[in-house]
């Protein structure tokens, strides 16, 4: 059975994969269309497909985190994925973070903690 700090760290590695999982996905998806002939397009993107791996693998991390953690800890913990995405957006892809966004960074932030704190 996995410690308390095992399960953090898995949960927190599932999720640094996850984000980056998405940058990828991000990167190869480009004017997508909901069609038989997009979605054929999807399938022969390999860029699409080594993301999809890339978001598998996560699952391996996330998967061992919950088979020994409780749910309503190691989902919200997850949530830590929209942090690391944040930080990708705005690091490698160059978005803008506005006021809102930053707020609700933080209280993202926050509930985690908040979450961590009574486990």
């Amino acid at each position: 059975m996995l410690g308390e700090l095992d399960i953090i760290l898995l949960t927190l590695i599932a999720a640094a994969i996850a984000a980056i999982s998405q940058y990828i996905m991000k990167r190869s998806v480009h004017k997508f269309t909901l069609s038989i002939d997009g979605g054929i397009s999807l399938l022969k993107n390999k860029g699409l497909l080594v993301g999809i791996g890339v978001y598998l693998s996560s699952l391996v991390f996330y998967l061992t985190a919950l088979s020994s953690g409780e749910l309503s800890f190691v989902y919200p913990t997850f949530a830590s994925t929209f942090v690391f995405v944040f930080l990708i957006a705005r690091f490698k892809l160059g978005e803008g973070i506005g006021l809102k966004r930053g707020l609700g960074l933080m209280l993202i932030v926050l509930g985690i903690i908040i979450v961590a704190m009574t486990y």
